[in-house]
């Protein structure tokens, strides 16, 4: 820039900026030098300061507090009434950081992810309630479930005609009497249903001291559990589309249910029986599975490509939501 000012006095500005390739807008503005901005003008149009505080004194009253600009401006007009335009009632509620949602509406609370995890029967149960359709089209019968995390074994169970917090407060109340629950032994999950998060089922809980654990709103992951239980029983060969009654309804839940903890192989516990398992018989059964492999290997070395067979593993730790592992960097 200073070699095109000193040429620009020799040859003139237009041949000089030409010259050394650069504007004449640049050119000029250099030269003129970059003085300092003065204060903005105030608008002809604002508002004076009387006039601003008589507008957010409106906004803060007991009958607007709550109510978006544009209520606002509308209702005051009903009146007779015109302060200034709903567009300047949001610049001065910007100026003192008020631009929000103003309407007196519920805040929900943030929810905690749940991480839960059994190491051995009787830590961690999840229950729920699903609908089992009745005789005619819109009848419902309600069944409760509770599910051992660990083991995979159902607990318990009922059939009910509703959903009742006194209900599945009794519910568990025999559940914990049958397996011999202690206080401070069982944390209890499930999600947000209305017999779920009664202050009927929370009392009860505390006084047995069972510690209770909840899922997030609209999260089923939350749940995977009871979720992945209720569809084994709708998806079982046998499940019909109605019940006739109650009373077939409980009758099938009976022998299912004494099927499905006796009987039934569950790829989430090394192909053994929720019985089993919550017995605590799974590494006598795995060891006794290891001696069949072992037999079949010596005999036919040949028909095991990979070598000496294993059978499937041993029952891990049951988790809801396990904690990420961190990458390391």
């Amino acid at each position: 820039m200073m070699a095109a000012k000193e040429l620009s006095e020799e040859i003139g500005v237009l041949p000089a900026c030409e010259a050394m390739g650069v504007s004449r807008a640049t050119f000029y503005r250099e030269r003129q030098g970059k003085g300092q901005a003065g204060p903005r003008p105030k608008p002809k149009r604002a508002l004076s300061v009387e006039e601003r505080q008589a507008v957010l004194e409106v906004c803060h009253s007991e009958e607007f507090v709550d109510r978006a600009p544009r209520a606002i401006q509308a209702t005051l007009m009903d009146r007779g009434v015109y302060l200034c335009s709903s567009r300047t009632m949001y610049r001065l509620l910007d100026e003192t950081q008020e631009v929000r949602e103003r309407r007196n509406q519920a805040r929900h609370p943030v929810y905690v992810k749940p991480e839960l995890c059994a190491m051995a029967p009787n830590q961690v149960w999840s229950w729920d309630i699903t609908d089992l359709k009745g005789p005619v089209r819109g009848s419902r019968f309600k069944l409760y479930v509770t599910i051992d995390l660990f083991s995979r074994l159902v607990a318990g169970w009922t059939v009910q005609e509703r959903e009742d917090e006194d209900l599945a407060k009794e519910f568990h109340r025999q559940t914990f009497i049958q397996h011999g629950i202690q206080p401070g032994d069982l944390t209890l999950h499930s999600d947000r249903g209305a017999a779920m998060v009664s202050r009927t089922v929370a009392t009860l809980l505390t006084d047995l001291g069972v510690t209770k654990s909840h899922s997030r709103p609209h999260v089923s992951d939350d749940n995977p559990y009871s979720e992945s239980q209720f569809k084994t029983l709708k998806y079982s060969p046998g499940f019909p589309e109605r019940f006739g009654s109650i009373e077939d309804a409980r009758s099938f839940c009976r022998r299912y249910f004494h099927w499905y903890n006796h009987q039934h192989r569950h790829s989430g516990i090394g192909m053994m029986t929720p019985a089993s398992v919550h017995e605590g018989r799974a590494e006598e059964i795995y060891a006794a599975r290891q001696v069949v492999l072992d037999r079949a290997f010596q005999l036919h070395p040949e028909r095991f490509s990979k070598g000496r067979p294993k059978p499937p593993k041993l029952p891990e730790p049951a988790w809801i939501n396990p904690p990420k592992k961190e990458i390391a960097a």
